[in-house]
């Protein structure tokens, strides 16, 4: 006999319904704005969320360098990378890299919200991000997404 008050349905690849969105970033802190889109990448939103599939939609970030921080973070947070070599660590401040690579910021936000793993490689591939307020998935007929 079958107890359960109700049924739950496990996604996967053939029955996720992925979509397109467009995230207007304008104004928009890093940190708040980052974990939303990774919720939406990763498919945590639906209903049929399934940990082990990749149900996500694909996201669209415009205006993506003309997000801020709060408080004194561009000159003082400070991003740190390793070549695995011995003096190979090398820092730089959130001010530096938005003087160099502007989009680089949010890339590293969200990725750091995603799984380590092949799934999280999968779901990073669905995030585009733009400069401007103009992109090249119209054809896509992504909706708007407002946070």
């Amino acid at each position: 006999m079958d107890t359960l008050s109700y049924k739950t349905v496990s996604a996967n690849k053939a029955t996720a319904d992925q979509k397109w969105v467009v995230v207007d970033a304008e104004g928009q802190t890093v940190g708040r704005l980052a974990s939303k889109i990774a919720t939406v990448l990763r498919g945590k939103h639906k209903p049929n969320f399934t940990p082990h599939c990749d149900t996500g939609d694909h996201v669209i970030v415009l205006n993506a360098t003309k997000i801020r921080f709060t408080g004194t973070k561009l000159e003082n947070k400070t991003y740190l990378t390793y070549s695995g070599y011995p003096g190979g660590q090398k820092s730089a401040t959130a001010a530096d890299i938005m003087a160099k690579k502007p989009l680089r910021i949010m890339e590293m936000a969200i990725r750091g919200m995603l799984p380590k793993t092949k799934l999280g490689r999968a779901m990073i591939k669905k995030l585009f991000l733009y400069e401007g307020a103009e992109h090249p998935h119209q054809a896509q007929k992504p909706t708007e997404l407002k946070f």
